[in-house]
């Protein structure tokens, strides 16, 4: 049976660290503050922002939520959002995308400032990543699967990883951070011939294809560690499943992350910890 690594933990000792930075920033007249800048009631968002509110409470980082209606027009929303690129107060800027229809979803993406952009979607960012410098943040999510890495001490130096989808807010992101700490990483995606055939010789799996039950037991060996970043509807059980199969993968490898309870719980985490950082940088 595999060693289940949950995300709860994880969280628990990202949480530890970050009261502990808030309380040394506040001591120097620094309030960490992280802007919530939504348009519309979409629920998701909604879900999405009350956990970040949650988090960012228990850490001591205070939030200013800016509400625009859904019908807001694009002169409107640009002033917002510049109002929030120079407010000196607010170190972090959390945008839900997508937009509305009658808003240039790109032109917001790159209007965010980079240096407040706490879930890695400009392209100062992802330059960021991929140069591994300090400009931006990289996604939350793929910073989240290597946290779990990290925390469980899971030896990445030298190792082969395999990333399963190539998306900008894991796939690609997190085959990068993984290369920087010197993993030979494949990155895998829809054109990929015989993907199992490569996985399965990986120590490090990370499957982030966005398709439920999509990795079965021909993509993995008995001394892998499985990092399952999917969220899908799973309309069979009624609730959230991830990429991987879990009952059949779960008996045959050394570790994998449950669906839910895995990395998803790790994300909101790191949202604040990249807001707390962002109030280190502009203090210094």
């Amino acid at each position: 049976m595999a060693e289940i690594y949950k995300g709860a933990p994880v969280a628990e000792a990202l949480t530890e660290k970050m009261i502990a930075d808030v309380e040394e920033l506040k001591a120097k007249g620094v309030n960490p503050t992280l802007a919530i800048f939504r348009v519309g009631e979409r629920p998701d968002d909604l879900s999405y922002e009350r956990g970040a509110m949650k988090r960012a409470e228990k850490a001591g980082v205070a939030v200013k939520n800016v509400v625009l209606p859904a019908d807001v027009c694009q002169a409107d929303f640009d002033a917002a959002l510049t109002a929030l690129n120079e407010d000196p107060e607010v170190h972090g800027i959390l945008m839900f995308r997508p937009l509305p229809a009658q808003l240039d979803n790109e032109r917001a993406r790159k209007m965010l400032a980079p240096e407040k952009d706490i879930d890695g979607m400009t392209d100062g960012s992802l330059a960021g990543v991929f140069t591994n410098t300090k400009t931006g943040f990289p996604p939350c999510t793929a910073q989240a699967a290597m946290e779990i890495l990290h925390h469980y001490g899971v030896e990445i130096k030298g190792k082969k990883a395999a990333v399963i989808g190539r998306s900008l807010v894991i796939g690609r992101p997190v085959a990068m951070m993984l290369m920087h700490e010197n993993a030979t990483v494949v990155n895998c995606h829809t054109k990929t011939v015989d993907v199992p055939s490569i996985t399965r010789e990986a120590d490090i799996l990370i499957a982030a294809a966005g398709q439920l039950r999509s990795v079965g037991p021909e993509y993995v060996n008995p001394e892998q560690v499985v990092i399952d970043v999917g969220i899908n509807w799973d309309a069979e059980k009624n609730g959230i499943a991830g990429d991987v199969d879990f009952d059949a993968v779960e008996p045959l490898v050394k570790a994998i992350t449950p669906v839910p309870g895995g990395v998803g719980s790790v994300t909101t985490c790191v949202l604040i910890s990249h807001v707390i950082e962002a109030a280190k940088r502009a203090a210094k």
